[in-house]
């Protein structure tokens, strides 16, 4: 049961340092006496560690929980990015076309060669007459 009141005790000190950073001073009557309990190590020679006040856990938590409102979601504006995307799938649009038409020239200029050639070598045969013919 020692850690459960070293948790209570933790969490105590926790809101009490939440309420100092925030500006929020703790109310008199919710603070714990805690002086027999902070004087007691003290007296038997041992120095503490734990600041000098401890709150009220429940009566911490209970003001708190009143006091948090619920959190609205901040509404952030989107930068309008339709530009960048519509000038990016154009350029894209023309890379691949370029490539596209690229591929044709290529496959337009091998054609041609090939075929030149078939027709050169048709040429050369029809010039050999067949013996049987």
């Amino acid at each position: 049961m020692k850690w459960m009141k070293e948790r209570d005790l933790l969490i105590a000190q926790t809101m009490a340092f939440v309420q100092s950073v925030t500006g929020k001073k703790p109310d008199a009557d919710k603070l714990v006496a805690t002086s027999a309990a902070l004087a007691a190590p003290e007296a038997a020679g041992t120095p503490d560690t734990r600041t000098s006040f401890v709150p009220d856990l429940e009566a911490v938590l209970a003001d708190t929980s009143a006091a948090v409102a619920p959190l609205k979601p901040v509404q952030i504006a989107r930068p309008d990015f339709r530009d960048d995307f519509q000038s990016e799938i154009r350029a894209r649009v023309a890379n691949f076309r370029a490539h596209q038409e690229r591929f044709n020239r290529e496959r337009e200029a091998y054609c041609s060669a090939t075929m030149a050639k078939v027709h050169a070598a048709l040429r050369e045969d029809s010039g050999l007459s067949r013996p049987g013919k």
